[in-house]
């Protein structure tokens, strides 16, 4: 071979392997900007569409991870639970701590899956009353309701007891509710009314708005705590002791000095965990997903004011993950390390 062939095949040979080189870095750099590439999840999550929202921002950022993210299954909670448990769907961001334990516990528990991380802290239940019936007669507790005279002021049917806007059965919290009404006495005077919790607060939003007496079980984050604002309309009604139906009355029941009868919770990310253990990239992102419960009630309101479509959520998924860009991309960041670990 002349030497200037030989030249030329060998500066041939280099740039090709340069460029196959380059070629294969490129492909690295992909795989690693998407370590769930190729991998299929599906989501869970419960039928209330005011907590969509954060399963949104998860989605987004499990999409950004390469993940082919399965529509999302929507059922109540304890279906949810034993769904996760047998492996027919991978993960919730919709898992209350103390709410939620005996649905957690009865699907499974620590055996067949994973609490992977805290995606709401300092979540409220308790009852509420109108800030004027409050003061004009000096209601300091739900004890107060035993009171024949007291509970005939939020009677909304006339049959002379006080109407309690109560908790969606399969919620978990229709059970605190019918329990405490139990144990401070209250079935003779007050009546808890249990059905569509949203279509019931809309009467008494408008009862409200009337000038008349309200008397309702709420939670917050949601919607409703920006229209009946706590302090201006409305207070929290508080129990006269802690009674819980686990017996565990040590939890902390207690917000700025008052005692709402419910544990202050915690909303978790939850994983099968045979996932998890498989998938440490998306166990990674789950496990730092947040959102306050200030930023998920600002959203539930703009649902509220008409944008509920799922569409809208999206878009709102959208937009709260650019206003908070640096936060998220540390968490797709800290789950592509998750993957080189």
């Amino acid at each position: 071979m002349k030497l200037a062939n030989l030249k030329h095949t060998v500066v041939a040979t280099l740039i090709a392997s340069l460029l196959g080189a380059t070629a294969c870095s490129a492909v690295y750099a992909a795989d690693a900007n998407k370590p769930g590439d190729g991998v299929s999840i599906t989501p869970i999550f419960p039928t209330i569409a005011e907590e969509r929202f954060r399963g949104e921002v998860a989605i987004a950022g499990l999409k950004d991870l390469g993940y082919d993210v399965k529509a999302p299954k929507e059922v109540d909670y304890p279906a949810m639970f034993l769904a996760l448990s047998y492996g027919d769907a991978d993960f919730t961001v919709h898992e209350w701590e103390n709410l939620h334990a005996a649905f957690y516990q009865k699907a499974g528990g620590d055996d067949t899956m994973v609490k992977v991380g805290p995606v709401m802290k300092g979540v409220l239940q308790g009852y509420m009353i109108d800030k004027k019936t409050a003061e004009a007669y000096n209601i300091k507790d739900l004890s107060d309701l035993k009171k024949p005279e007291i509970a005939k002021l939020f009677d909304a049917n006339g049959d002379g007891k006080a109407d309690l806007t109560g908790c969606n059965p399969g919620w978990g919290c229709e059970v605190m509710v019918e329990h405490h009404m139990k144990a401070y006495g209250l079935g003779p005077t007050v009546v808890d009314n249990r059905g569509s919790y949203f279509a019931l607060m809309a009467d008494t939003i408008a009862r409200f708005q009337q000038g008349k007496p309200v008397l309702y079980f709420t939670w917050v984050p949601q919607w409703i705590s920006s229209v009946l604002v706590e302090g201006r309309d409305v207070v929290w009604l508080p129990v006269p002791f802690t009674s819980l139906p686990d017996g565990k009355e040590s939890k902390d029941t207690f917000y700025q000095g008052k005692n709402l009868g419910f544990p202050v919770d915690t909303v978790n990310a939850v994983m099968n965990k045979e996932f998890a253990e498989e998938n440490p990239v998306a166990r990674k992102f789950l496990s730092e997903v947040s959102i306050t419960t200030d930023d998920e009630s600002a959203q539930n309101l703009r649902m509220q004011k008409g944008e509920k479509s799922l569409a809208d959520i999206k878009r709102h998924a959208a937009e709260w993950i650019k206003a908070h860009q640096a936060q998220y991309d540390g968490w797709l960041s800290d789950a592509r390390a998750a993957a080189k670990q």
